[in-house]
């Protein structure tokens, strides 16, 4: 038959009664800390989707900026009125490029397609500029070359409108 009393009055009791008590305890403490870091982990991601959200937003919107700089009546009122159209052409050109180098960045936060239409915009606005330079002669001063420069935009497509009219409808699906 089973001697309870023996094993109680075991020199090894004390240790087996520690180590019965102990089991629980280590097993219930290695489930917290597994899901404590489970949750950490869980935690990081959601910070890291947030702010990548966060940096998505803020690419869409430097874009959108950048798109509303080129629109062709905020660059007529760029520079001194009283340069010569090549030195206006040059200094818009500049601006213009040293613009978008600053914001090339953006393209790894926004979609190739929106970037390429960024592209596309940002180039063809340089296009009409050289165009309507081209075009004109050499009597046209600084303000022929605005004008016409502002009617070859508004005779044409309203592409910069809808490139920013598509990186808006992008950013509501992105965020």
């Amino acid at each position: 038959m089973f001697n309870f009393g023996s094993y109680i009055n075991s020199p090894y009791f004390p240790y087996l009664f520690t180590v019965v008590l102990a089991i629980p305890f280590l097993v219930l403490l290695r489930q917290f800390v597994f899901e404590y870091i489970k949750m950490k982990n869980q935690e990081l991601k959601m910070l890291s989707v947030k702010g990548n959200a966060q940096n998505k937003s803020q690419a869409y919107e430097r874009m959108v900026l950048f798109l509303e700089r080129l629109k062709p009546a905020n660059l007529v009122t760029k520079f001194d009125s009283g340069l010569a159209r090549h030195e206006y052409l040059y200094l818009l050109e500049k601006s213009i490029n040293e613009e978008f180098e600053y914001n090339t960045s953006q393209q790894i936060y926004i979609t190739a397609n929106s970037w390429q239409d960024t592209v596309a915009s940002k180039n063809a606005i340089l296009k009409m500029l050289h165009d309507t330079y081209e075009s004109l002669g050499e009597n046209a001063d600084l303000s022929d070359f605005k004008t016409v420069f502002l009617m070859n935009y508004m005779n044409g497509p309203d592409f910069i409108s809808e490139n920013i009219d598509a990186l808006r409808r992008e950013v509501l699906l992105v965020t």
